[in-house]
């Protein structure tokens, strides 16, 4: 099966849309060298798979931002992403983990998504945690934001080192309004037999066939989905100009070296004193 793939399709005679993501290589380099644990690296698949499925259902070129912040162990979890599929992502603890629901890791708080597109206005809608799985959550989001009823189903394993997400989502369409909510009435409950197995490890159009086979779903081309940080050491020496020289030679002195790192992808940026005098000459 290729994974990192989101799928996107429609019902030949249905008022309905959906979506399937399934993730590897994308979800494995997010987590990799962060030593988080495995509940925390469960809350992040879900909140990857959940970016890529919420980015797709939204007409926009830019950058996307979810985020789960509030006082509980992980102070914040955040994907952040845009229009072709690009991610990247963080979480942050503060202290020892007592479980693996979203109360347990995020405690009172909130979930914040913020779209920039590359032209227009900036816009956040922030929902409070307040379901049980972070599916729940999202699906209160769409209630508030775009009134249209929405199901997610989120998947995510790690075994012998393989990590894996996977996803699907429900959409009503908006057209006719009795049709299409009994339309996603059928669909829905043919999706709740789904397992996360199955979302998992088999292809899109098994998974689709087994669930779909009299609805005859129309697959449209796949995209990609990646991880891509995009830290630089241009970007670095950006931050450090704004440090000022006088500092940063003070820093040097002090350390016999600068040393930058990325977050998010824990690329180290390293600076001699030859390297910050020609950053300011």
């Amino acid at each position: 099966m290729q994974s990192d793939l989101l799928h996107r399709y429609i019902f030949e005679n249905l008022d309905v849309r959906g979506e399937l993501v399934q993730l590897q290589q994308t979800y494995q380099d997010i987590i990799a060298g962060h030593d988080y644990p495995a509940e925390v690296q469960a809350l992040l698949g879900e909140l990857l798979v959940a970016t890529c499925l919420l980015t797709a259902t939204l007409k926009f070129e830019g950058q996307i931002a979810v985020q789960l912040q509030g006082d509980g162990p992980v102070k914040y979890a955040v994907i952040n992403g845009d229009h072709q599929q690009n991610m990247r992502g963080i979480a942050r603890l503060q202290s020892e983990l007592r479980g693996g629901s979203i109360a347990d890791l995020i405690g009172q708080g909130h979930m914040v998504i913020t779209i920039t597109p590359s032209k227009g206005e900036r816009y956040q809608g922030i929902v409070p945690l307040t379901a049980d799985t972070l599916a729940g959550c999202l699906e209160s989001y769409f209630e508030q934001s775009e009134q249209l009823k929405t199901r997610l189903w989120l998947a995510t394993s790690n075994q012998d080192g393989v990590a894996k997400a996977s996803g699907m989502l429900l959409q009503v369409l908006p057209v006719d309004q009795a049709k299409s909510k009994t339309d996603f009435a059928h669909l829905e409950a043919l999706t709740t037999t789904i397992t996360a197995s199955e979302m998992l490890d088999l292809d899109a159009q098994t998974v689709l066939t087994r669930l779909y086979h009299e609805d005859n779903p129309q697959l449209f081309t796949p995209q990609a989905v990646q991880f891509k940080c995009g830290c630089s050491r241009e970007k670095t020496i950006d931050a450090l100009v704004n440090v000022g020289r006088e500092a940063l030679l003070e820093d040097l002195a002090a350390q016999g070296e600068i040393k930058i790192s990325c977050h998010y992808c824990l690329q180290d940026y390293r600076f001699n004193e030859d390297d910050i005098n020609a950053i300011f000459s």
